[in-house]
């Protein structure tokens, strides 16, 4: 079995970041809910035990408390935040409303280098804090290994059972040298080695897949995005020619995005790809449509019908195959004031209809985007599908303000050709996380040659972010708008006008509909 730490989640909307910085000391993580039994989390074998922080009160009505039998377990356990209250509250000690809350930057005094949190790290940490509540006396058997300004007990031991707590958040970026006291843990305290790398979990997942599917055929829908792309390749590798990918062109995609995916699975990875043409169709059905929540649901609901049709097509199969990562398939905490208390289901093949009776098969839900890339490389894929910037659902239908017209998606996919080449002919596109053109429902005079011309605007948009949740436009250097202003408006004809947006996000949506 693979060796793991075991994290309980709290409602932190830090404990996905926890997981992700277990994972990047090559030790794999799972994050399971607070009220998990002891007995299910030994049955894993994990080698420690994380507790997360969280937005309640451990000394409330109805604070999520975990199976009190996890103490009893004989593994590591650290308690962060939340997490070093809970050790406090079950074993004795006392948590109370603090008289002066800790939010921020905070400085960490470290009184004891002999704890193997803090080996090899200096007397005095800069340290972020999120808190209300203090530890006001340690359980019996604990000791204070640091202090902060407000806190006698920010960190505290009790070396015999190897147990630790730490008030402040070690995983986050604010705490700088947070990332050494989570190795320290994982390896010296719970004596993990460096064994999860995307190598070894190409052998698990495929031996997962063959126990999961058997000699079932599976469908996927692939849309040529890097989590269906990558799912595909892994399933491909695990069950050959059980597998059928379905891929279904609604006419608004990228430039050259059919033929790629064609050449790629069907011809390079001998895959069986079932490809549909509902280009017309698509169309059709958006005709004289403006408004962009009627534009998503007439493409959702088209894909459906047009989907369940194609897998009838491909003959019997037991299993549907989603390209869902990791954070999708985390289930927050139900905890009240949770800012993380959101079910997400933002799968590539949502909101499937209940007659479709397929079991589900998901070979990426315990991966992180960046460990998805990873993977993809590993199996061979092509450096421009697995880097690929993100892509919308509906397409260029929501790049085109106004009515999706074959025409308009003729002008913007030559104008969104014209800017991911020169992205990357620039070296930029592999190094933000996307860039892309809008055809905007505005009309200008122009003149070109000695003729006037009325034709449409196009604006650039290129954005920086770690997640897509907050985003910064990209200041992009001014020869490389020039070569894309002259070449949109010299090579794409009905366009005389190119803008840059230059909006941030929040106010701003990094697309435009």
């Amino acid at each position: 079995m693979t060796e793991q730490i075991v994290i309980l989640d709290f409602g932190s909307q830090y404990t996905q970041v926890i997981a992700r910085r277990v994972r990047e000391c090559n030790v794999y993580s799972q994050i399971l809910r607070y009220d998990t039994p002891a007995s299910e989390i030994a049955a894993l074998k994990p080698k420690g035990l994380i507790l997360s922080g969280g937005p309640s009160s451990v000394y409330a009505a109805k604070a999520p408390l975990p199976d009190q039998q996890i103490f009893e377990m004989g593994i590591p356990v650290l308690g962060i935040c939340y997490g070093v209250q809970l050790l406090a509250q079950f074993l004795g000690g006392k948590v109370e409303p603090g008289q002066k809350r800790e939010y921020g930057k905070g400085n960490l005094a470290v009184k004891d280098q002999t704890c193997a949190l803090f080996a090899k790290l200096p007397k005095s940490l800069q340290v972020w804090n999120s808190h209300g509540d203090k530890l006001t006396r340690m359980p019996k058997g604990f000791k204070a290994v640091a202090t902060t300004e407000n806190s006698d007990y920010a960190a505290i031991e009790n070396r015999a059972k190897n147990f630790f707590g730490l008030q402040f958040h070690p995983e986050v970026a604010h705490t700088p040298r947070g990332r050494e006291i989570i190795t320290n843990f994982v390896h010296a305290i719970c004596g993990c080695g460096k064994n999860w790398n995307m190598r070894n979990y190409v052998e698990q997942a495929v031996e997962e897949i063959q126990a999961q599917v058997g000699q079932e055929k599976v469908i996927l829908g692939l849309s040529g995005g890097v989590d269906s792309s990558v799912a595909a390749a892994l399933l491909h590798k695990a069950i050959g020619d059980q597998l059928t990918c379905i891929f279904v062109n609604n006419g608004l995609l990228r430039g050259r995005e059919a033929e790629v995916v064609r050449e790629v699975f069907g011809r390079h990875f001998h895959i069986k790809l079932q490809y549909e043409n509902a280009s017309k169709l698509f169309l059709d059905r958006l005709k004289k449509v403006t408004d962009p929540e009627r534009k998503r649901k007439i493409i959702g609901k088209t894909f459906i019908e047009v989907f369940q049709k194609a897998t009838k097509r491909a003959g019997a199969a037991k299993f549907l195959a989603q390209g869902t990562l990791y954070p999708d398939v985390i289930e927050s905490i139900p905890i009240a004031g949770n800012p993380a208390a959101m079910i997400k289901s933002h799968h590539n093949v949502g909101g499937l209809p209940k007659n479709m009776k397929f079991k589900l098969v998901e070979p990426l839900k315990c991966l992180f985007k960046d460990e998805v890339r990873q993977l993809g490389l590993e199996l061979g894929l092509p450096k421009e599908i697995v880097y690929r910037q993100p892509f919308p659902g509906p397409g260029l239908a929501v790049r085109i303000l106004g009515e999706v017209t074959p025409k308009r998606c003729d002008i913007l996919r030559a104008a969104d050709s014209i800017v991911v080449e020169e992205m990357k002919s620039s070296g930029l596109y592999y190094k933000i996380w996307q860039s892309f053109a809008v055809l905007l429902p505005v009309r200008s005079v122009g003149v070109m040659g000695d003729e006037r011309t009325y034709d449409f605007t196009i604006a650039i948009r290129a954005v920086e972010s770690q997640d897509g949740m907050t985003a910064d436009w990209v200041k992009l250097p001014y020869d490389l708008l020039e070569k894309l202003s002259n070449r949109i408006i010299n090579e794409v004809k009905g366009v005389n006008r190119v803008c840059l947006d230059i909006s941030s996000k929040p106010p701003a949506t990094i697309e435009w509909e």
